[in-house]
């Protein structure tokens, strides 16, 4: 039996947000390799969602390890408990391919050797979704060949704000920022008014952000029928 795939993420506070993550749901269902039921909103709606699907569910983060605090929460508070036909899976995090996408759009925003980037994250509670912002820089700048930069829209610092200005002022630079977020909202528009030289849109729509998250339910599945 193919799992049901549970996509979870928060659209509770931003209509282009919630509008985003359906079109995403709607694709992923689109390709017909699994069952897909949407389980977006706060934390309790979301588990009236999960708990209404039959098993078995693989249970998957729409959003990026780092990149979404306040999906970040509402799947840490998931009631899995006695649910032995779901099995959750980690959010998307230094996905090589995700990274080199990321990389093209900086390149086609016009940004050369010598400019600034800076790699923009929401923050997070947990240090290992930390630590995959760190790696997602690191394998940006392998890619590049040039430092970047993190930076956060929440929670911790150095600010994106922050960052940008300090690359402004101490190398004169040009500054790009690479947008470390599944999908759009607010919290990309803020990124827009902070005067860098140009702010990649954010991974979806892509066809490879279906095809990473299918990859994420293939795995489920095979863990359930282990």
């Amino acid at each position: 039996m193919v799992p049901t795939m549970v996509l979870v993420a928060d659209d509770s506070c931003d209509a282009h947000r919630r509008e985003a993550l359906r079109d995403l749901a709607e694709a992923v269902e689109g390709r017909g390799e699994a069952p897909v039921v949407p389980a977006f909103g706060p934390t309790s709606r979301v588990n009236d969602t999960v708990r209404a699907v039959e098993g078995p569910i693989a249970v998957v983060p729409a959003f990026v390890a780092g990149g979404d605090l306040a999906s970040a929460e509402v799947f840490a508070g998931l009631d899995l408990d006695g649910r032995v036909d779901a099995c959750p899976t980690p959010p998307l995090g230094a996905v090589p391919s995700i990274v080199a996408e990321m990389a093209t759009r900086l390149h086609d925003a016009g940004w050369t050797r010598g400019d600034g980037v800076v790699l923009a994250a929401d923050g997070a509670n947990d240090q290992e979704e930390r630590q995959e912002v760190t790696d997602v820089a690191r394998i940006l700048s392998r890619r590049l060949r040039s430092p970047v930069q993190v930076g956060y829209i929440n929670g911790w610092a150095p600010t994106v704000a922050d960052a940008v200005d300090r690359l402004r002022d101490t190398q004169g630079a040009r500054v790009f920022v690479a947008t470390w977020r599944l999908v759009g909202g607010a919290e990309v528009e803020r990124l827009r008014e902070l005067g860098a030289t140009s702010v990649t849109p954010p991974l979806w729509p892509c066809e490879l952000v279906v095809d990473t998250l299918l990859a994420q339910h293939r795995a489920a599945k095979a863990r359930l029928a282990a």
